[in-house]
């Protein structure tokens, strides 16, 4: 089975092509399908739209937030709804082009548990404005997460169902999937895709979320690397601030014990002072995460690794 999950906002001339476009896509590749639409809190028509082709299509299947939660509830929305074994998502302004799909499952089918869509094409003619921001942000975005991708804001992905169905998604994370599926041992493939320029509506992206994405990253990255070793983060930058510490109180006595500086002459005591405290908190800090990292895992029964099969079992 496959479940088409489609997050839209203020596109009430856009769902009703692209459902018709999904249907006739996804329908050729099997007859057990259905499209999630999660109408994330529109102020348009766009309920009334999707109501009104839930009546006749019987693969539509329609979720409407009771404001606007932002893209990423809807797509976790849309994964806890979906009973599909191949989850795809896919934009719903009409960009992504439902015709790419077919390829991206042929090799879902050949072993890849992740296909991601690459709109290599997309922003030609606008190097400055929008193509060269894209490609340095795609370039951070790879370089923290450790995943290389071209193109982590295309939206049209195909996964294996059990990749993703135990990823929490808060934020904007949604944009970083692929970095929690690979940590998990997934394996990621990336393939060109078809870009449409938008025709109709307004687009929803703009600069107001860069800080939220690169917050989001920092703690996709702490995540990967020390979730379950919080203690080597803030001890190790613990015990650093406490090396300053000590080092400017060291600098301070040897100082004034060459009579070359008091102790109130020079701000080497205040370093000190700061260093130290902000190291003993640090470490506090990294005792208290270890305790709440294992209390996550023993309460709710959860292991700090993930088995990929099992033989004889």
């Amino acid at each position: 089975m496959i479940s088409v999950i489609v997050p839209v906002y203020n596109e009430k001339d856009n769902v009703g092509p692209l459902v018709k476009e999904l249907v006739s896509v996804v329908g050729k590749e099997t007859k057990d399908f259905d499209i999630i639409i999660v109408d994330d809190g529109s102020a348009d028509s766009t309920y009334n739209e999707l109501k009104k082709l839930a009546e006749t299509e019987k693969h539509l299947k329609v979720i409407k937030f009771s404001r606007n939660f932002g893209q990423t509830s809807a797509f976790a929305a849309g994964i806890e709804a979906s009973k599909g074994d191949i989850i795809i998502t896919i934009d719903g302004d009409l960009e992504n082009d439902p015709n790419d799909i077919p390829k991206m499952l042929r090799m879902i089918e050949s072993g890849v548990d992740l296909v991601s869509g690459w709109r290599k094409n997309r922003w030609q003619g606008q190097l400055f404005t929008r193509r060269l921001p894209s490609l340095c942000a795609n370039k951070l975005i790879s370089a923290i997460s450790g995943v290389k991708l071209h193109d982590y804001g295309c939206m049209l992905k195909v996964y294996r169902r059990e990749v993703i169905k135990d990823v929490s998604l808060y934020g904007e994370m949604h944009r970083f999937i692929p970095a929690y599926v690979k940590y998990n041992g997934a394996n990621i493939a990336e393939v060109e895709v078809n870009y449409r320029p938008r025709r109709f509506g307004v687009s929803k992206y703009g600069l107001g979320r860069v800080s939220k994405v690169i917050l989001d990253l920092l703690f996709i990255r702490y995540m990967m690397n020390y979730m379950n070793k919080p203690i080597r983060f803030f001890g190790g930058i613990g015990m650093f601030s406490l090396l300053l510490g000590l080092v400017s109180g060291l600098a301070a006595i040897i100082l004034k014990i060459m009579g070359l500086r008091n102790l109130v002459a020079t701000p080497l005591p205040i370093f000190s002072a700061i260093f130290v405290i902000v190291g003993i908190q640090l470490l506090v800090m990294g005792i208290l995460a270890e305790m709440i990292m294992r209390t996550y895992y023993e309460s709710q029964h959860k292991t700090p690794y993930k088995v990929k099969n099992r033989i004889n079992f």
